[in-house]
């Protein structure tokens, strides 16, 4: 599997729910997450992975956030941090 690129995030935990992304920054910008679109879990190893497809307001794109929890690390699949 291909590392993605580690990105800053905003996220709000609330009791009894998955985590909600508010804001990531790429790219030296900062992308508002208008909506949580879609979400799923995997493995690599015996790493779990959460996905969150997200949309970002203003431009209306469609990105991919990959939370390991693990380590506590968030990114971008490589080929949405170009």
């Amino acid at each position: 599997m291909q590392s993605g690129k580690p990105v800053r995030i905003a996220v709000v935990f609330q009791p009894g729910s998955k985590a909600k992304p508010v804001w990531f920054e790429m790219n030296n910008r900062q992308h508002r997450i208008k909506e949580t679109t879609y979400f799923w879990k995997d493995r690599v190893g015996d790493t779990p992975l959460l996905h969150f497809a997200v949309t970002t307001e203003g431009e209306e794109a469609l990105y991919e956030l990959i939370f390991n929890p693990f380590d506590q690390s968030w990114t971008l699949p490589p080929q949405q941090t170009e």
